[in-house]
């Protein structure tokens, strides 16, 4: 079945569900009218269905490889990669000062749920490039920043982010990766990174690699680390690439999924690179690049699920079988398949909501400089990230169960989502970290912008979504009592709950714009707010009982 960009519902949502017209309202984003988000979305949407979407099942069977050094990308990747570059889409976002189109964030992740839903495998590649424009206008010295995003934004090089290795994955202060001040102002980066999603690509002009590494004066742990841009080529004076730096790709990891875009082991023995940044400050820049990839990364298990969707839906309504099937016409006529497909349809409502709620937010957060947006912006990150993605593999899952035995088979691709997907909840910061810092770090504020957004919640005419908020912050006011080992033994449950109150909410909105919403409102509201109740339960048991049976028995 061919890919169908939700356009419509995009622009539903932004109209509808999210605000976005207060976007428009700033000074900074007086450009983004209603006609220029339909062209937007129009033509992105065109893109995606008729260039990109032909690509994902040849980057699945054709996967990228290391040939002679050199990477060797799927068939068509070159040409698709080519036709968003030209389109603009890699800058959306960026300051127009460099060549970027300065439009919202929100626009940027629409279009990226649509390219990712063609063509995953892909996206992630214009993905990473977004994060370190984003990285190196708020660090990088002028020289870096008019050398390289110029370049970035055009997609004549590409951009990604070095952070692990192998003792050091979620510990990243754990990293042994040095630098060297070489006396001119450049440094002898050396060390191996892993991990490291299209570390090469034979379209890119340059490979542009931000690298985490250590100073011979920085101190242990994550506050003595410093962040470089280590380029494949080292520019000439021209600002073209030059010489080869002293980098390589070592090999390609063999993976469950995405196929298509080559994961390379990086050797940096004494390459060049230019400090991003301050020194010993590393970690404030790349979280930078690693917060635009959280919300993205969310948005990418939200393209996921909209591909599987659409997929499942498609086979159901041309299988045939059973009793109701042969008077009606297709499995979709029975109950079982109608649970799994409309719990999809409210579940990817629910995601691409709260993804495009937190991308208003930090559009209003830069256009306004307001805290509480701010605030909100950087709550919603972590349960966009999470519950995006846990939501991409579970429709992605239920695809699969609605194929039946097909599902199993790869020439169906139904298989092909779920493989992809997978990741999704790993990279970035795993979902349980996302959760431990929504419980953490999140509520630092004692709970001010979690109560803020409740209070909002609270405010729907629907008295079990009230009763819910009114759980969830007594469960938030809780939390805030607890120390932080009982905080995290409940956090995923606390995101969860949160997701499904939240998508509650979005769906009573919707409903409220718009009446033949009001069904799929109704199937959210019966099934969602049962499991928050579920979730809110779980949150509370705390960390005595995981800690009760010990390590020799679990082991044994």
């Amino acid at each position: 079945m061919p890919y169908r960009a939700p356009v419509s519902e995009l622009r539903f949502v932004l109209d509808h569900v999210v605000g976005f017209d207060r976007v428009a309202a700033t000074d900074m984003f007086e450009e983004a009218t209603p006609e220029t988000v339909e062209a937007i979305l129009t033509e992105a949407g065109r893109m995606a269905e008729e260039v990109l979407a032909p690509l994902n099942r040849q980057g699945d069977l054709h996967p990228a490889h290391l040939e002679n050094g050199v990477v060797r990308t799927s068939p068509g990747f070159a040409d698709g990669f080519r036709a968003i570059a030209e389109g603009g889409w890699i800058g959306m976002s960026a300051d127009p000062e460099h060549g970027g189109m300065g439009l919202p964030i929100a626009l940027t992740m629409a279009v990226n749920e649509m390219i990712g839903s063609a063509c995953l495998a892909l996206q992630l590649n214009p993905l990473m490039t977004q994060g370190q424009i984003e990285a190196l206008e708020a660090h990088a010295s002028d020289e870096i920043r008019d050398l390289y995003i110029p370049k970035l934004i055009s997609g004549e090089w590409c951009g990604t982010m070095n952070l692990t290795e192998p003792q050091a994955g979620s510990d990243v202060g754990a990293l042994k990766s040095k630098a060297v001040p070489n006396g001119d102002g450049t440094y002898a980066v050396s060390g191996q990174k892993i991990y490291i999603s299209w570390g090469d690509s034979d379209f890119a002009g340059n490979i542009c690699h931000l690298v985490l590494a250590r100073l011979p004066d920085g101190t242990e742990g994550t506050k003595g680390i410093s962040l470089f841009m280590v380029p494949k080529r080292i520019p000439d004076a021209d600002g073209n690439p030059g010489v080869a730096n002293d980098l390589k790709v070592v090999s390609l990891e063999h993976k469950l999924g995405l196929h298509g875009s080559p994961t390379a082991v990086m050797q940096y023995d004494g390459a060049t690179g230019w400090l991003v940044g301050e020194p010993h400050k590393g970690m404030a820049a790349m979280f930078t690049m690693m917060n635009n990839a959280r919300l993205g990364v969310g948005v990418q298990g939200l393209s996921v699920a909209e591909a599987a969707m659409q997929h499942a839906i498609g086979y159901a309504v041309d299988r045939r079988q059973g009793k109701n099937s042969v008077k009606h016409g297709s499995i979709l006529e029975h109950a079982d398949v109608r649970r799994m497909v409309l719990g999809m349809k409210a579940d990817i409502f629910a995601v691409r909501s709260i993804a495009m709620d937190c991308a208003v937010a930090l559009d209003m957060a830069k256009a306004t400089g307001d805290a509480a947006w701010r605030a909100r912006g950087a709550f919603l990150t972590p349960i966009a990230k999470a519950f995006g993605t846990d939501t991409g593999i579970r429709v992605a899952g239920e695809g699969i169960q609605i194929h039946g035995g097909m599902g199993f088979v790869e020439e169906t691709g139904a298989a092909q989502y779920l493989r992809d997907v997978r990741v999704t909840a790993i990279y970035e910061g795993t979902n349980g970290i996302q959760a431990m810092d929504l419980v953490g770090r999140k509520l630092m504020d004692g709970g001010a912008a979690a109560f803020a957004i409740l209070d909002e919640v609270a405010g729907t005419d629907h008295d079990g979504l009230r009763a819910a908020a009114g759980d969830l912050r007594a469960l938030t006011e809780w939390m805030l009592e607890q120390d932080m080992e009982d905080r995290f033994a409940g956090a995923v449950a606390y995101l969860a709950a949160f997701a499904r109150v939240l998508g509650v909410h979005y769906h009573l909105r919707a409903a409220a714009a718009d009446p033949e919403r009001a069904g799929l409102a109704r199937i959210a509201a019966n099934r969602m707010l049962p499991e928050a109740l579920a979730e809110m339960a779980k949150a509370r048991t705390g960390a005595e009982e995981l800690f009760a049976i010990s390590s020799d028995e679990i082991a044994a």
